[in-house]
């Protein structure tokens, strides 16, 4: 049995509805062709990242587990059109394009070029996936005419902008998480003679749909409490991290939750690192789990050198070499 067969049957033995045609496309589909990042966390139902924007932010493909509950609740059938807003790395793309077959088409959007070029790049070969670059989420994209049978977004959302929901067609839907950075809920939304009927599939938390453009713009608390979670999950992939250590990152990821999502800048005119509620308590107990600061750079790096966090932690981890 494969790795990833094995994780879809412990996905099915933990409650997870994984249909044939899913587990099918899912087996045929590698995802090491998606990104070249370590992937063994995806194995363990993890999310991985499949590629870096050129200001430092982290893209990633999602959960086995939740890839399998938007494919499930898309409904897809042969020869539809989906939208997918949110690349994912193409591995999304991919898996659709197999499940509504050689008349379909996927048109894939994401605000990010970068992104947009990595998934061309790993689906040259994929004549029904096309791809264009959003100005906003809010702007619609051009040249892609008629309605929408499935719209899949892959980021949080606060609300469905028109040029969406007026081009959805009679009996077809939107899956997406809506809702603030750290309170969404994925929500299927379905057209019925020009009547919208959302049905709540329960509380998510996704990252951010849109990219960030300028500088000075920052990851925000839950942003920054996914890679912490990321990092507890990679130590113990590892067996480097031990139950204290795992409950002091717990405690710091759970003060970044409670934290607002329009916190001022850091350094230069705005907060000064140590003070800065983002990163105080990480600063305060680095002490507890200096062993694996070398994965918690790597993880975090972006965010690192961003901030000029980085000398911070390559001058603590050197004193104690």
């Amino acid at each position: 049995m494969t790795r990833i067969s094995e994780l879809l049957k412990r996905l099915v033995e933990g409650g997870i509805e994984v249909t044939n045609e899913i587990k099918k496309v899912m087996i045929n589909t590698e995802i090491e062709s998606f990104s070249d990042y370590d992937c063994d966390p995806f194995y363990s139902d993890r999310p991985i990242p499949f590629t870096e924007t050129e200001i430092g932010e982290v893209k990633t493909i999602s959960a086995p587990h939740m890839i399998v509950t938007l494919l499930h609740n898309m409904e897809l059938l042969e020869g539809q059109e989906v939208i997918i807003i949110g690349s994912k790395g193409g591995y999304l793309a991919a898996l659709v394009a197999q499940l509504i077959g050689e008349n379909g088409i996927v048109r894939v959007l994401d605000t990010c070029s970068n992104v947009i070029s990595h998934s061309k790049q790993r689906l040259t070969h994929w004549p029904t996936i096309e791809f264009r670059e959003l100005e906003s989420i809010e702007v619609s994209p051009v040249a892609f005419p008629g309605e929408f049978d499935r719209v899949l977004v892959t980021g949080h959302i606060e609300e469905l902008p028109s040029w969406i929901t007026d081009r959805i067609s009679d009996t077809g839907f939107v899956i997406a998480p809506i809702g603030p950075n750290n309170n969404q809920h994925l929500m299927k939304i379905e057209k019925q003679e020009d009547e919208l009927f959302p049905t709540d599939l329960g509380p998510v938390c996704f990252g951010s749909l849109e990219s960030r453009r300028h500088g000075n713009q920052y990851v925000s608390p839950v942003e920054l409490a996914e890679l912490l979670e990321l990092v507890i999950h990679t130590c113990q992939e590892l067996d480097i991290i031990e139950l204290e250590e795992i409950n002091q990152l717990q405690d710091i990821i759970a003060e970044l939750y409670f934290l607002p999502n329009d916190l001022p800048p850091v350094g230069e005119g705005g907060i000064p690192i140590s003070e800065h509620p983002m990163f105080k308590s990480l600063i305060e107990k680095s002490d507890s789990f200096i062993r694996f600061w070398p994965i918690l750079q790597v993880i975090l790096h972006p965010i690192i050198r961003q901030i000029g966090f980085e000398n911070w932690i390559f001058d603590d981890y050197d004193s104690l070499e």
